[in-house]
């Protein structure tokens, strides 16, 4: 319970920024699997980006039920070879069967139509028909791509003018890292890109930014005025910031992720609302992508960039020197300790150490005035 006590009032010393490296190559490993899937693999694009013809059918017929294998094989009768594998959505009396083909032309739609419904035994208005052009996706990548850039340039001029350059940089390489992180998923599972993908990209860089300047506000705190003295190193300030936010970065990340993996697991899984699935999807994977990278790749990225300064590299030789100077001293009393002798006091202001007290000498007196 102590544990949970020291997390929760930020008295934690987990050492994020001493172990930095392991974080970073951790996340390049990620992201170098990630843009290999996306490579190699490349995605797997809804009707609306590939463009195409969907149908959907009831999954019952004068009291027989209908299966996803038994449209498979009358779309595969109907001379229709590039279609989809069929998926039931919903459940219960809500319940259809969606399938998805290439482009047809109307007069091939409506032949695929009276075929399919003759061999399930359905009436061909029981069967609806969705016909989209990939040029709608198209043009919806592209005002992605452009709100995106937006997005980037509004963020990194903020983040620049509140706190300082090196944090907009640390900002932006973590949001980029979410961004692959959550399409190199997509790419490596397998999971269809949809318009609710696209849709659910700036929540979740939204969300990353939240938690990263949060962090920022503490660096910042903890680093003000830290030049003036020797007491830290700015590593150390960057570390204490992170330990003292990391309980309500945890509490964050659990309320923001709890509703969504409802909505994915329950929803989407046991349920089978496959019209959230998507837009879940997306946002667990970025949440949770950009809970790691706030606390393992933003915060200890200003830490390098800002103790390659020279007043920051000045500020570490002192503090370094400050603390060797107090280890030799706590070893020297410990020594004087052991071999039965009084410690040495602490040294004073001026540098000098305080004067050891002569044996059986009498404390010094101060005289008063007759």
């Amino acid at each position: 319970m102590s544990v949970f006590r020291r997390l929760y009032r930020g008295e934690t010393n987990i050492q994020f920024i001493k172990t930095r490296k392991r974080w970073y190559l951790a996340s390049l490993i990620l992201v170098v699997i990630c843009i290999g899937s996306m490579i190699f693999r490349g995605f797997n694009f809804g009707i609306d980006f590939a463009g195409g013809t969907k149908f959907q059918l009831p999954t019952s017929a004068n009291g027989q039920a209908i299966t996803t294998g038994d449209v498979d094989k009358a779309f595969s009768e109907a001379g229709i070879s590039n279609a989809d594998p069929a998926q039931q959505v919903g459940t219960g009396g809500a319940a259809t069967i969606t399938i998805q083909t290439g482009s047809l032309n109307v007069g091939g739609q409506q032949d695929v139509q009276k075929q399919v419904a003759d061999d399930l035994g359905l009436q061909p208005d029981q069967i609806s028909i969705d016909s989209v052009s990939s040029d709608w996706g198209h043009d919806v990548t592209v005002k992605a791509i452009e709100g995106l850039l937006v997005f980037l340039v509004v963020v990194s001029i903020y983040i620049s003018i509140r706190f300082q350059w090196r944090m907009a940089v640390g900002g932006m390489v973590a949001l980029l890292h979410d961004l692959i992180l959550a399409a190199g998923i997509y790419s490596l599972v397998g999971f269809e890109v949809t318009p609710s993908t696209v849709v659910g990209l700036p929540t979740i860089l939204g969300f990353s930014l939240y938690d990263t300047v949060v962090v920022y506000d503490k660096v910042a705190e903890n680093s003000k005025d830290l030049l003036a003295g020797s007491r830290m190193t700015f590593s150390d300030a960057a570390n204490l910031a992170v330990n003292q936010t990391l309980m309500r970065s945890i509490n964050t990340s659990l309320i923001a992720l709890l509703p969504v993996a409802g909505l994915l697991f329950v929803g989407a899984g046991l349920l089978g609302v496959g019209t959230i699935k998507d837009l879940a999807l997306i946002l667990f994977v970025g949440l949770a992508s950009g809970a790691y990278s706030s606390l393992f790749l933003a915060t200890p990225i200003v830490v390098d960039l800002t103790e390659h300064t020279a007043e920051y590299r000045a500020l570490t030789k002192r503090v370094v020197a400050k603390r060797s100077a107090e280890a030799r001293r706590e070893a020297e009393n410990a020594e004087l300790i052991a071999a039965g002798l009084p410690p040495r006091a602490a040294t004073r202001r001026t540098g000098a150490p305080a004067p050891a007290p002569r044996p059986g000498a009498r404390p010094a007196r101060s005289r008063r005035k007759r």
